[in-house]
């Protein structure tokens, strides 16, 4: 239901946004409004009227086929993202010399964050995109009041007493917003690129009252709002009338004249525009109940971002909302739903069949009625006047069918039960088979981890931590900082790598180094709480004793020294017997010669002409000479192979 139109008065602010918002709601309701409600309702296990698809249907049942694949995808997510504690990092993009600062940025954040209950929130987002096909969330400044135990002296510092010490704290909050309650321009498909986005939904009054008394809102008289089931959180509630203000939050572009004639209005005092200035300026405008005008300001982020994050579960190009879980297994559980309840009925007239009655043989006044134990009067054999129609057995070809859409549902949202993986998810029970079907699965969970950590979690770290630097520097300087999502592994994934992480690790023999880094590997991807120390300690294991390490080291050192000795003395033995065999081939050599000489001699002492003895003399004296020239060359040659092979040993 839209507002009283009459507020749409367009030379107004609060006019001017009043119509946008209309116009947007409108298009919200007119094509998406329907499915949305089926969507939370089948996710809920909730039935309607609509659900039936014949007139006689009996039952109710609600399949939980696609809430399972709702909790399991979304369960792949949160342990993607929070699995190992830390789930978002921060670097220095100015790369100083005291990394120190942004550790206690870090840590600083960190704790804010636990503090605002950051995770809750952002599981909250995740199952609305799941649900709906986009997660909304609005960042909230709140202070709020911090209180911790302490001891203070009393009675001159003899004695203390414990108390508590109360100090004010900035938070940033993440508020989950839902689909019914998010407006934005229908031809945008992202947040930056609209016009504007509103959020309208129902708040308590005494929070409008407070922000009035704090001077956040405006001093005006609010009124309780009308219902709208439309902007309802859970529309089978019953509806409660009282102590509730319609607000509606505006984050984005308005004409600027008509900002600054509010702020003339509210202020009482001439506000300067300048005509070189653009048309539009970025604005946050609250109102309530459609008509009434609490805050109107420039942004006053000093990024000028909008303090709202959105992200689509499956990206639908070309619009801002996406295609969740429920959308993809719409049809397989609409036709789930249809199956079983059919079986149901047509197991209730197997059960309890209907009975056929001669009602002229039955006493006057008798009331037929079929319960165990009941006692029934006939007038004659009641064979003959009680007959049930027999509609007999159901076919058991209906329970494989039922399967076959379960595994339809898998199918199209591409979740399956992680508390076990089961043995065949395609109809393909090899493990060749499991393994491409868990590969495709972990694909799609890794699409939407994208999604959700570029459109969100990111987007999300980095508005935070701008707003604490603007509002808190003390704790947060101003710097330039690069914020990084630290996602891992989801559930089914760990167990499908710590499988494949087996498997090889049976291939290889414990002696090899590689065999300590999968081990390493398969510990970190199990959810242990003492994961680390584990890691720590298998660490330590395959680390070398220093001592041990050393001693082997000189034993190796010993080793080779000896096994050069004997190289050395092996050289030497060989060269001598060389040395021996050369003399020995020499004097061999020599052998002619000297027997020669031996002969010439005799020949001398026998006698001869004087000539022939001078001759002879001469030629035996020569033959010395040679002989004696050999025998020097020939050791000569030796000492040279003997200061070779001598060479050779030293250099070895």
């Amino acid at each position: 239901m839209d507002y009283d139109h009459n507020h749409e008065d367009p030379t107004s602010l609060e006019g001017w946004v009043i119509h946008k918002c209309n116009q947007w709601r409108d298009h919200f309701e007119s094509n998406y409004q329907e499915k949305f409600d089926e969507y939370y309702r089948l996710w809920r296990g909730i039935w309607a009227e609509e659900d039936s698809m014949r007139a006689s249907e009996r039952s109710r049942l609600i399949s939980p086929a696609l809430q399972q694949a709702v909790e399991s995808a979304v369960a792949e997510v949160e342990e993607a993202t929070f699995g190992r504690g830390k789930w978002f990092d921060i670097k220095d993009d100015f790369a100083d010399e005291q990394p120190q600062d942004i550790q206690l940025l870090r840590t600083q954040l960190d704790e804010d964050m636990k503090f605002a209950n950051a995770r809750k929130s952002i599981a909250e987002c995740l199952i609305n995109s799941a649900v709906f096909g986009t997660g909304v969330g609005e960042l909230v400044l709140e202070e709020v009041k911090e209180l911790r135990p302490a001891t203070q002296p009393i009675m001159g510092g003899d004695m203390t007493a414990v108390g508590v010490t109360e100090q004010n704290r900035m938070l940033v909050k993440l508020r989950p917003v839902m689909p019914q309650n998010f407006l934005i321009d229908p031809v945008a498909t992202s947040i930056d690129e609209a016009l504007g986005v509103a959020i309208d939904e129902f708040v308590p009054l005494h929070q409008v009252t407070q922000a009035q008394e704090a001077g956040i809102y405006f001093d005006a008289d609010v009124a309780v709002a009308a219902p709208d089931t439309d902007i309802e959180p859970d529309q089978d509630l019953t509806i409660y009338m009282d102590d509730k203000v319609r607000l509606t939050k505006y984050y984005g572009l308005v004409p600027r004249e008509l900002l600054y004639e509010a702020q003339r209005e509210e202020d009482e005092e001439e506000v300067e525009t300048g005509s070189e200035l653009s048309e539009y300026v970025e604005a946050v405008i609250v109102i309530a109940n459609g008509g009434i005008l609490l805050k109107a300001e420039e942004t006053p982020y000093m990024m000028g971002d909008r303090p709202v994050v959105a992200f689509p579960w499956d990206v639908v190009p070309g619009r801002f909302w996406g295609r969740g879980i429920c959308e993809k297994g719409y049809n397989a559980q609409k036709a789930l739903d249809t199956e079983l309840r059919a079986r149901i009925d047509a197991l209730a007239l197997t059960v309890h069949p209907m009975m056929a009655v001669d009602a002229s043989r039955l006493p006057r006044g008798a009331k037929l009625e079929v319960r165990p134990g009941k006692a029934i009067l006939t007038n004659g054999n009641p064979a003959e006047i009680l007959q049930p129609f027999n509609f007999g057995q159901l076919d058991p070809t209906t329970f494989n069918q039922a399967a076959s859409l379960q595994q339809m549902v898998q199918m199209a949202t591409g979740a399956i039960d992680a508390a076990g993986i089961p043995g065949s998810i395609n109809g393909d029970a090899t493990a060749a088979g499991i393994s491409m079907s868990l590969g495709a699965i972990i694909k799609r969970h890794k699409r939407t981890l994208i999604n959700f950590q570029d459109s969100f979690l990111l987007p999300f770290v980095s508005k935070a931590a701008h707003r604490y630097m603007q509002f808190n520097p003390e704790l947060y300087p101003v710097k330039d900082f690069k914020f990084v999502a630290s996602s891992s592994l989801g559930i089914i994934a760990r167990e499908y790598e710590v499988t494949q992480l087996v498997q090889l690790l049976q291939t290889m023999s414990p002696e090899s180094p590689m065999y300590p880094m999968l081990i390493e590997s398969i510990v970190d991807n199990m959810n242990l709480s003492n994961r680390e120390q584990i890691i720590e300690g298998l660490r330590q294991a395959n680390q070398p004793d220093p001592q041990q390490q050393q001693l082997q080291q000189m034993q190796i050192e010993m080793d080779i020294a000896q096994k050069q000795e004997t190289i050395k003395n092996i050289q030497s033995q060989t060269a001598e017997i060389m040395s021996r065999v050369k003399q020995n081939e020499v004097e061999t050599q020599m052998l002619p010669l000297d027997a020669e000489t031996r002969r010439i001699a005799v020949q001398v002492k026998a006698g001869g002409d004087d000539a022939g003895d001078k001759e002879f003399e001469r030629r035996a004296k020569l033959a010395e000479l040679v002989l004696k020239e050999r025998e020097i060359a020939s050791k000569e040659e030796i000492v040279e192979q003997q200061m070779r092979q001598s060479n050779g040993s030293n250099q070895a």
